[in-house]
């Protein structure tokens, strides 16, 4: 067994906890349908959203983790679920009072309001697609439209009519008296107005395959369930796919998490075996309330990669997904220095270290080299300071600290410096608070000009944070309260960088004129 394959076995890392669970599933025979399926579900009743991403991004990182211990073959299957009635019209798209007339009519029979795809479930769809291929995804794309009205469903269906009754039977225990009363697996597509109709069945004919009922008007119908004239309600559709897919692996949110039972149930009812799944934990906004794609609140994708990478976004949605987190702008700063000190451990951990390392699972192994040797922290403090309007003025102090360094050679860098302008333009430079120093304060920034004006050694981090630390040393109990102090009187922020690298950085001198201007109030004014 080589190193790798025995560390993977043994990995605590949770993209190999669950891949060996998918594993243990086919430990005594390989699956006869010749793959692994991993899928991922998304309602296209409005755009991507940053949800859609961390949903596939982690499902991809377990069928990465599994191709590493298995040599069964895989596929990722991403199914929309665009037979679904549209049940409310979303506030961020045009022509609302055209939508409104289509209310409960499949997404994919919808007029798309945008006027360049066939419906608005099809414009949906082809959103999601360009969004997971920005990303470079590997994915097959299901639609539920194409999925009903070609007949790859038509078995389950036929199925579900003929075991009617034991798969009602697990949906009524969960629901309440009065929605017992009309609730039917089925939902019927009115063959005229082309809604889709939440109405009880009259009639569930196991032999035809057909169901009976009374529209809306009170007309009786008859329907087949097969060839795309009925969907089923969503729970019951969500086993009915894993049975007609096969699916081995699926994750959704905390959300879905009481329901699984259901799903598994009607499954195995339907004939499949109920997949491997993993819940994960919801998005909260900064004041901890959940991200809603309607309310808009949190971060969207967009948003995210104005100030920062891709891979910075993996690392956020690698880190603990059974944890509910934060996602606002704050975080993104933290993600990207993490992400990077990630990277600079890398090359030197063991093999087990290595595969429990984010990085190795958010490139498949395929670990670049960090070149950030400025922290973005510590880029977005420079913006502030110098008043950078643009990445090419923070080039003329990185190039001093690290003479090396140069856009072509370091792009990861270059790229950083312009999303540190446009964070600090968007988000820092609004906030920015400085005050007065105190009596205390006030003699030590002057005893610290004094130093780095006497200081005559090279610009390094350690150096210069030696004199910061001495200067603070004998006159601040907590030390830290020292730190803070620079933070707030010399950048107008609340905590900071390392100071001594700050000054290694920005320089020397130009240090000694911002605590200038800080001693004659000109910062706080």
């Amino acid at each position: 067994m080589s190193d790798i394959l025995d560390a993977a076995l043994n990995s605590k890392a949770w993209p190999f906890e669950e891949a060996r669970k998918v594993l243990k599933r086919y430990e005594k025979a390989p699956p006869e349908k010749g793959y692994v399926l991993f899928s991922t579900g998304y309602g296209p009743s409005g755009l991507p959203h940053i949800g859609t991403f961390g949903e596939v991004l982690r499902t991809t990182m377990v069928r990465r983790a599994f191709e590493h211990i298995s040599d069964i073959p895989t596929k990722l299957i991403c199914f929309s679920d665009d037979l679904d009635g549209m049940r409310k019209v979303p506030g961020n798209v045009p022509q609302q009072e055209m939508l409104a007339e289509h209310l409960h009519r499949p997404l994919t029979d919808v007029p798309d309001p945008f006027g360049t795809h066939e419906s608005f479930g099809h414009h949906n769809n082809a959103m999601l697609k360009r969004f997971l291929d920005t990303f470079g995804f590997e994915y097959e794309f299901y639609s539920a439209r194409e999925f009903y009205r070609s007949g790859q469903f038509d078995d389950v269906l036929t199925r579900a009519a003929e075991r009617y009754d034991d798969v009602m039977k697990v949906m009524l225990k969960s629901l309440r008296e009065e929605r017992q009363q009309t609730y039917s697996i089925f939902l019927p597509i009115h063959p005229e107005t082309g809604r889709v109709l939440y109405v009880p069945m009259k009639d569930v004919n196991a032999a035809d395959a057909t169901i009976t009922f009374d529209d809306e008007e009170g007309k009786e119908w008859t329907l087949p369930v097969t060839g795309g004239n009925v969907k089923l309600q969503w729970k019951p559709d969500f086993g009915a796919r894993w049975a007609a897919l096969g699916v081995d692996f699926e994750m959704y949110g905390k959300e879905h998490a009481t329901n699984t039972a259901i799903y598994d149930r009607i499954c195995e009812i339907l004939g499949g075996r109920k997949p491997e799944h993993f819940s994960y934990e919801l998005f909260l906004d900064e004041s901890g309330q959940k991200i809603s794609k309607s309310s808009g609140n949190g971060i969207s994708i967009d948003e995210w990669l104005t100030y920062a990478s891709t891979e910075s976004l993996s690392y956020f949605m690698y880190q603990k997904p059974k944890t509910a987190k934060r996602l606002f702008f704050d975080v993104i700063p933290k993600a990207v220095d993490e992400y990077h000190q990630q990277l600079r451990a890398f090359p030197g951990q063991d093999i087990s270290a290595q595969l429990n390392n984010p990085v190795w699972h958010i490139h498949n192994g395929d670990v670049p080299a960090s070149d950030m040797v400025v922290p973005f922290a510590m880029l977005l403090n420079l913006a502030s300071v110098s008043g950078a309007e643009d990445k090419d003025r923070l080039w003329g102090f990185i190039q001093r600290y690290a003479p090396d360094a140069g856009p072509e050679s370091h792009p990861g860098l270059d790229k950083a410096a312009g999303f540190a302008v446009s964070y600090f333009n968007d988000f820092v430079k609004p906030t920015r608070s400085y005050r007065l120093p105190t009596d205390e304060e006030r003699e030590a920034l002057v005893d610290l000009r004094t130093q780095l004006a006497a200081y005559d050694g090279a610009l390094d981090d350690e150096a210069l944070q030696g004199v910061v630390y001495a200067v603070g040393r004998d006159r601040f109990d907590p030390l830290r309260n020292w730190f803070k102090a620079l933070y707030e009187v010399l950048l107008g922020a609340s905590q900071g960088p390392r100071f001594g690298g700050f000054i290694a950085l920005y320089g020397v001198q130009e240090t000694i004129a911002l605590i200038d201007e800080a001693l004659d109030g000109k910062l706080a004014d």
